[in-house]
């Protein structure tokens, strides 16, 4: 994870350059303070995904010599039929059109929206508890 690191924290710096040069500049405040949030979204998380990576073990991704055999394994569970991502995006399309045509768009979308984490949720831990099942 320390790439990952390094390119958040690289993006933060650009911008963290740009600003002092742009303040220095033209003394302008808006754009000063959208600077300095561009590089606090670079910033933060490299801080993050860094201190992270301190405290775990190496992946196989960050060593340098890396037999075939490091990296292969379970890579993950994925459903295979699912209606739940298109619920999400009729709830989604719902709350959007709560800005043109009312509130009560807005309930009915959040309740597709909710529904449909819970499902997602449900039915992904109802497949690794059968993987497990058929694993012992």
């Amino acid at each position: 994870m320390r790439n990952e690191s390094r390119v958040y924290l690289g993006i933060g710096s650009f911008f963290v350059l740009i600003l002092v040069i742009y303040f220095v500049w033209s003394r302008e405040s808006t754009g000063s303070v959208l600077l300095l949030a561009s590089a606090g979204l670079g910033l933060l998380p490299g801080l993050y995904i860094g201190w992270w990576s301190r405290r775990m073990q190496q992946r196989p991704e960050d060593i340098d010599e890396v037999a075939p055999r490091d990296i292969t394994g379970v890579v993950g569970q994925f459903p295979e039929n699912t209606i739940f991502p298109f619920t999400l995006g009729v709830g989604a399309w719902l709350v959007g059109l709560a800005f043109v045509f009312g509130l009560w768009f807005a309930i009915i979308g959040l309740g597709f929206v909710f529904g449909a984490a819970i499902g997602a949720t449900l039915e992904s831990k109802r497949a690794s508890l059968s993987e497990r099942e058929n694993r012992v």
